[in-house]
């Protein structure tokens, strides 16, 4: 029995230590992007996010070995270069790239993000000449098709005189000047590409953590048109990806911190796997409806989680229930099944917790006696509370803002994560206890187990 065979994508570059860039970013871009990833290092670096400490070419004939051997077995269905820091290893990977014929994405890269030049003068000259004109597309960031061009770049206008420019030059099939350098509320990527122009646009995400940028773009333009994707859906899908990397930077080391390629995946499968967890959850508070009825505040139940802390930003990152849970008859009734962005209440309440401790992900509200606090307390779980009349005027004048006081003052006063935050109410406010926990799971068996008691 055959099985389908997975696109293979080279990355022709050098290596970061550091792990934000080179072929470390690109072959997490590959994993991401849905690729077999395979590298031909042109370089070693030793680098991390301030600076280039040294590099180590390795020898040009090793380097077109390595393209040699991936595509004699592999295939190579697209690659993409990177950091070519001297004339010979150029030549030599022309040569080679030539030689079997592949689609080629050329990412000019000549700078580091630290400031450390990457590509000798004298390369400059080669890159031009050998390279480029062998490329399915080039990738340059402003400064680097100002330094191909000899032309200043200062608008998205002269970005697509310049896109142009490269292909009517150097005689690639097509070229996108990258916008992430050039001013302006987006950052607008311009592809030139058989005689029509393409922008693609996206919210300029205000960050320090850009190291990998170039190489992730590059690296995933070469994973789309692996997979067999036309150039413009190839790059349309790598501006979706490198926006999100960004976005979800992480925040490692002092200086720039490396892009995060895994978000582009993780994100999808933590949603999937949160409404798991809390369709588990509402199962259980069903299985026990009986008990669970009785803690049912007037205002209804509701139960949520957030995907990772690491990801979760707003309310549209936590699921809830829609219309909540409610009493009915002797049990209670669940009108749908967990949606994200459903609950602001909840959501804010677990937001406001994940920022101070990032280990309780869930969060339900439970009616609130002191009888169940004894409760609770009496089978280990830890409470506190808030007094909604201490709260300053200019909170309570911000709808949803209560919550966010309310729990962030409990938690500065306790100086430790608590299962269960409540409040006496206030006028028109109904008291209610928070019950927080590691997961949706966790959060229903707490209120299972104190409802037992009652």
């Amino acid at each position: 029995m055959s099985s389908r065979r997975i696109p293979v994508a080279l990355t022709i570059a050098g290596s970061d230590s550091g792990g934000g860039a080179g072929i470390q970013a690109d072959l997490k871009t590959f994993a991401a992007m849905g690729v077999h990833g395979t590298s031909a290092i042109t370089s070693l670096t030793a680098q991390n996010t301030r600076e280039v400490r040294s590099v180590h070419d390795l020898p040009p004939e090793f380097v077109a070995l390595q393209i040699e051997v991936v595509a004699d077995d592999l295939g190579v269905d697209a690659a993409k270069t990177g950091m070519l820091s001297s004339a010979p290893i150029i030549s030599a990977v022309a040569r080679t790239v030539k030689r079997y014929g592949f689609p080629l994405v050329v990412d000019p890269v000549m700078i580091a993000k630290s400031g450390a030049r990457l590509l000798r003068e004298d390369a400059v000259e080669i890159l031009k000449r050998e390279l480029i004109p062998l490329a399915k597309i080039v990738t340059p960031n402003r400064m680097e098709a100002e330094a191909l061009l000899g032309v200043k770049i200062d608008s998205v206008e002269r970005a697509r005189e310049a896109a142009q420019m490269l292909v009517d030059v150097y005689g690639c099939e097509a070229a996108i000047v990258k916008g992430g350098h050039i001013e302006g509320e987006h950052a607008v990527d311009i592809l030139y590409y058989r005689g029509s122009f393409y922008e693609f646009k996206s919210l300029r995400v205000q960050t320090k953590n850009t190291h990998g940028t170039g190489c992730g773009f590059s690296a995933a333009i070469a994973a789309g048109i692996a997979k067999g994707k036309n150039l413009v859906d190839a790059v349309s899908s790598a501006k979706d990806f490198i926006t999100t990397a960004i976005e979800y930077g992480l925040d490692v080391g002092s200086g720039h911190g490396p892009i995060n390629p895994a978000a582009y995946i993780y994100i999808p499968a933590e949603r999937y796997r949160v409404l798991e967890n809390v369709e588990r959850a509402v199962e259980l508070l069903l299985k026990n409806d009986r008990v669970v009825a009785k803690v049912v505040p007037e205002v209804g139940m509701n139960i949520g989680m957030s995907i990772d802390p690491l990801y979760a930003r707003t309310p549209l990152d936590v699921a809830a229930i829609p219309g909540r849970i409610t009493r009915y008859r002797d049990g209670i009734m669940v009108k749908s099944k967990p949606e994200f962005g459903v609950s602001k209440h909840i959501a804010n309440a677990i937001l406001t917790m994940i920022r101070v401790y990032p280990e309780y992900r869930a969060a339900a509200n439970m009616a609130y006696s002191e009888k169940l606090v004894e409760i609770a307390e009496s089978i280990g779980l830890t409470t506190a509370y808030f007094d909604r009349r201490e709260e300053p005027e200019s909170i309570k004048l911000v709808e949803g803002a209560t919550i966010k006081w309310g729990i962030e003052h409990t938690l500065k006063r306790t100086g430790k994560p608590v299962d269960i935050i409540y409040d006496f109410g206030d006028v028109g406010k109904e008291p209610v206890m928070r019950v927080f926990g590691g997961d949706a799971v966790d959060v229903a068996r707490k209120i299972i187990a104190i409802a037992n008691k009652q």
